[in-house]
């Protein structure tokens, strides 16, 4: 069996000293190894092809045979550590709370001494004595614990 701790002490390793993160970090029974990264700035495969590289030093595959996947967090994967929510800061995104509710809005937000962020979602409301609902901007303040799923919304 592949030692996680070990895998999770050379992928940091890898990254060290670029503004790469690690997303998630999977190893099956079978020994199937996937590396999600994202990185503010983009990812792209010579990156990929540095970290697997430098997994591969570490695991020899003569010694244990396993299948190696590194590559970014899908585009439309949803959030599951504290630097995507950061890259996201200015960008729509989608999130599905665990009470059934779902809202859109702009990632306003993320505070710095926790992983609540603040959406600002656009809603109609009805002011007193008004005939029209009127557009109204606010901002909601989540926790990550709060929402089932966090997506960036991609728009063509």
């Amino acid at each position: 069996m592949i030692d996680k701790a070990l895998l999770n002490k050379t992928v940091e390793e890898a990254i060290a000293g670029t503004d790469m993160f690690v997303v998630d970090i999977r190893v099956t029974p079978s020994n199937e190894i996937v590396v999600e990264l994202d990185s503010p700035t983009g990812m792209d495969i010579d990156a990929c092809a540095a970290i697997t590289r430098k997994i591969e030093e570490v695991f020899d595959r003569e010694v244990e045979d396993y299948e190696l996947e590194v590559g970014s967090a899908g585009l439309t994967a949803p959030f599951k550590v504290r630097g995507q929510y950061l890259k996201n800061i200015g960008n729509e995104i989608e999130v599905l709370t665990r009470d059934g509710r779902k809202l859109r809005g702009v990632l306003k937000s993320v505070a710095d001494d926790s992983d609540d962020f603040t959406l600002t979602v656009t809603r109609k409301e009805r002011p007193e004595g008004a005939k029209r609902p009127v557009m109204v901007e606010s901002d909601i303040t989540l926790s990550p614990a709060d929402c089932k799923d966090v997506r960036y919304v991609f728009k063509f």
